[in-house]
């Protein structure tokens, strides 16, 4: 026969541990998980097997540069151009069209009205399927890309979203 007494701090240590293993577990079971791609907020997804995309530090040639590589594209450097753009204070038909085409890959310009942009233009060199010139405008504002697309440079051509 064995006797084994046990302190009622012992009991207490014990307790104490089985609710944090509860507790523990009902987070990890309850806790959503989120794909790659998801707002946690419950938004639609633009893109399911969406990469996280660097829209920050961008104050240079070279920046736009490794900016549009993250998209797969490649451009010409040498080609760069840059200028000072003002946002209009109120979106015309046309504008606005372009903002939803911002707006359709996580980017707004209607926080950025009234406000001096730089915007940069390269010379895309490897867009598929197409045999005329195609150039990546970028919008940047203090540093941070706030908009931009990829364009043909004809007049009945193509406009849309860094994603290819």
């Amino acid at each position: 026969m064995f006797i084994y007494s046990v302190r009622a701090a012992t009991l207490k240590f014990v307790g104490i541990i089985c609710v944090t293993l509860a507790a523990l577990i009902a987070v990890i079971a309850f806790v959503p998980v989120y794909t790659r791609g998801e707002k946690p907020s419950g938004g639609i997804s633009v893109n399911a097997e969406a990469v996280d995309y660097s829209y920050d530090k961008v104050k240079s040639v070279g920046d736009v540069v490794n900016f549009l590589s993250q998209f797969g594209w490649t451009v010409n450097g040498a080609t760069a151009e840059s200028a000072d753009v003002t946002i209009p204070a109120e979106f015309d038909k046309i504008f606005a069209s372009y903002n939803e085409i911002q707006k359709a890959q996580g980017l707004d310009l209607s926080k950025y009205k009234k406000k001096e942009l730089t915007r940069y233009t390269l010379e895309v060199t490897n867009y598929p399927e197409y045999e005329g010139k195609v150039f990546a405008n970028v919008l940047v504002y203090r540093g941070k890309v706030v908009g931009g697309d990829i364009c043909s440079a004809d007049v009945s051509g193509f406009v849309h979203g860094f994603e290819k």
